[in-house]
C-alpha cells in the first residue's frame, strides 16, 4: 500500500530551516516507500460553511492519507482534522506545546518534575500591572529566577532576573503578554539535555553547553556534545510527550541537584538538524516510520487530552 502523505511548514517565517525540516521528513518517507508533497501553510487555506468544511488550494489536491505537521497553524492542523485526516502531531498537542504556560499546567497534571513555577496575571492594557504581586514572587521563588514568555522559540524570549529592580523593569515591559515566572535552576545554568521521542521510545539525545549563555540552544551559541541519557531521563521524557498527547517531540531537560533531571520545555515541531550534526542520528527516519506504522495498523494513537 502505498501511502501519500502532506508535509506541511511556515510559509511565511524567514530562513531556510523550516523548509529544509519538511525536505528531511520528505526524504525519509520516500526511503520507506511513501510519497509525499510539501505545502506551505499559506497554500492551504481552512474554509468554513455550513455543513461543508474544506481545504482551499490552487492545484485542489486530493486529501492525503496523513499529515506530517510541522507547523504551529492549529487551525488548519485542526481542519485536517476533521477531515479525517491523522496528523502528526495532532493538533491539541502542538497548541499545548507551543503555550508554555498550557504545557506547565498540562504536565503538572501526571507527577512529572518541574521548575517552581508562577504564571503571571492576565493584564489587558499597559499601566495596570499591581505590582505589588511581584513582592509575592520574589519571596516565592528568590533570586536570580526566570522569566518565560508564553510564546517563544529557540531560548529567545526568555529572561534570567537578578534582582526585583530587574523584575519591575520586565514585567512592565511584558504587559500584556502571557508569561510565567519560575524558580532558576543553578545547577542547570548553560546546560540541558535535548531527548528527541518518537512514540514509545528516545531515538536521540544530545547534551547542550554554552560557556557564556544561562540558555543551552544552539541557536543562542550553545555547542553539542553526543549523550547517552539515564532510564529516569528516558522514562521522563517519554512521560512528558505522552502527557501532552505528542506522538513524537524533542524534550528539553534541565539538570537538577544530584543530577536530578527537571522538564524545561516539549518542543512537538523540533528541529533534527542539529541532532543528526551532533549524534548522526537521523530523527526524520524513525518519525516515518512510526507515522507509516501507526497508519497501516489502524493504531489508535494514547492522548492525555
Amino acid at each position: 500500500m502505498n501511502l501519500h502523505g502532506w508535509i506541511v511548514y511556515n510559509g511565511s517565517l524567514k530562513g531556510n530551516k523550516f523548509l529544509d525540516f519538511a525536505e528531511w521528513i520528505q526524504e525519509a518517507a520516500l526511503k520507506q516507500g511513501s510519497s509525499t508533497t510539501i505545502y506551505k501553510n499559506n497554500e492551504l487555506l481552512v474554509s468554513l460553511q455550513t455543513n461543508n468544511i474544506k481545504i482551499l488550494s490552487d492545484n485542489s489536491p486530493s486529501l492525503p492519507d496523513y499529515v506530517v505537521f510541522a507547523d504551529k497553524d492549529i487551525y488548519l492542523a485542526k481542519q485536517l482534522e476533521l477531515l479525517g485526516i491523522p496528523v502528526f502531531n495532532r493538533s491539541s498537542a502542538i497548541e499545548v506545546s507551543d503555550d508554555k504556560i498550557a504545557t506547565f499546567q498540562q504536565l503538572s497534571q501526571y507527577n512529572i518534575p518541574l521548575p517552581a513555577t508562577i504564571v503571571a496575571p492576565k493584564v489587558f492594557m499597559k499601566d495596570n500591572t499591581h505590582l505589588e504581586d511581584v513582592h509575592i514572587i520574589a519571596k516565592e521563588l528568590g533570586f536570580p529566577l526566570i522569566i518565560k514568555e508564553a510564546f517563544g522559540s529557540f531560548g529567545e524570549q526568555v529572561y534570567l532576573i537578578h534582582d526585583e529592580d530587574e523584575l519591575h523593569k520586565k514585567v512592565l515591559e511584558l504587559q500584556g503578554k502571557p508569561y510565567l515566572y519560575q524558580a532558576f535552576i543553578s545547577s542547570s545554568f548553560g546546560k540541558d539535555l535535548r531527548l528527541h521521542v518518537v512514540g514509545d521510545q528516545v531515538v536521540a539525545a544530545m547534551k547542550r553547553q554554552s560557556l557564556n549563555d544561562f540558555r543551552a540552544n544552539v541557536s543562542a551559541g550553545g555547542t553539542t556534545q553526543t549523550y547517552t541519557p539515564s532510564v529516569q531521563e528516558e522514562e521522563l521524557a517519554i512521560a512528558a510527550t505522552k502527557a501532552i498527547g505528542a506522538d513524537f517531540a524533542g524534550v528539553d531537560l534541565l539538570i537538577g541537584e544530584d543530577e536530578y533531571p527537571i522538564v524545561c520545555e516539549i518542543n512537538s515541531n523540533a528541529h533534527i538538524r542539529s541532532m543528526f550534526d551532533c549524534t548522526g542520528i537521523n530523527v526524520a527516519d524513525h518519525m516515518v516510520q512510526y507515522v507509516l506504522e501507526v497508519i497501516k495498523d489502524g493504531r489508535i494513537r494514547n492522548s492525555h487530552d
